[in-house]
């Protein structure tokens, strides 16, 4: 009897009410670009937080190649492993940078088989903040694996002659170049149907254009044929750009050959990837 009294006592909610309650509050404005882009890039190491198993790559294969080729081909390719190694540990950390960027491809390709790209590409976003975002998570993987290749390298007795100005403007310089390479691997992530099919056409790109530069060896000790390869090769400009900068000269024409090349990495990969993107089903 009292529920029923009360009930009848109450005033109807009208539309207008209603509707007054809902607008009360200011409306938040809509996020941009760079906010989306970082929230996204948050996400990505977040994922590195909850499965740190992601670092194998970034730790373990770095230190097993530097070991590797400073002891066991150090001696017998510049007569002493000392001596090697102020050639190799540039090279070195191009390789392991540019090795690590197809994660990105891997990565993405995982996320899209479990569907979680539908869902971002339903938010009100802009479009390509959650593959730019990914991309910026990336970056943090690419300077960990820096800090433990120079430190390592020091370690062993590497001694660049730039000093720290130099390292520094290697590793920036080499941050962009991988940076801009992603958007191949996140071009392939959105073609191909799975994480390992990512992966090995991903290796068979790398292993190429890393082995077939200036990365271990001078090129000059090369045939001919393979030396022309060499040249035309972006990662044999980069490496001589990172030796370079840490011997303390600064070969601007290569600097500029590899921001060129950056430059045209996102250029040429980017918008494609965005149209694969948009239609991807």
């Amino acid at each position: 009897m009292t529920a029923t009294s009360a009930e009848q006592g109450s005033a109807p909610v009208t539309e207008d009410a209603l509707r007054s309650v809902l607008l009360a509050g200011e409306r938040p404005s809509r996020p941009g670009p760079v906010r989306t882009s970082l929230t996204f890039g948050w996400r990505a190491l977040l994922k590195i937080k909850h499965v740190p198993e992601q670092l194998v790559d970034v730790t373990m294969f770095p230190i097993m190649f530097t070991l590797m080729f400073t002891y066991l081909f150090g001696g017998a390719l510049a007569g002493s492993t000392q001596e090697y190694l102020q050639f190799l540990l540039p090279g070195i950390l191009v390789q392991a940078n540019v090795m690590i960027t197809m994660n990105t491809g891997i990565t993405l390709n995982t996320d899209i088989q479990k569907g979680v790209f539908d869902r971002f590409r339903s938010l009100p976003v802009w479009r390509p903040s959650p593959l730019v975002g990914a991309l910026l998570g990336d970056v943090v993987r690419y300077s960990i694996g820096s800090a433990i290749v120079i430190t390592l390298g020091l370690v062993l007795g590497f001694r660049p002659e730039g000093g720290a100005v130099g390292v520094v403007l290697s590793v920036v310089l080499l941050l962009v170049f991988s940076f801009c390479l992603s958007w191949l691997w996140t071009m392939l992530s959105l073609i191909l149907r799975t994480p390992n099919s990512v992966a090995g056409v991903s290796m068979m790109v790398m292993f190429p254009l890393t082995f077939v530069s200036n990365i271990f060896v001078d090129p000059k000790t090369m045939p001919g044929w393979m030396q022309a390869v060499v040249e035309v090769n972006p990662i044999t400009h980069l490496a001589t750009v990172v030796r370079g900068l840490m011997d303390g000269s600064v070969p601007a024409g290569e600097i500029g050959w590899v921001l060129v090349s950056s430059v045209l990495l996102v250029a040429v990969f980017g918008p494609i990837t965005m149209v694969l993107y948009r239609n991807k089903k």
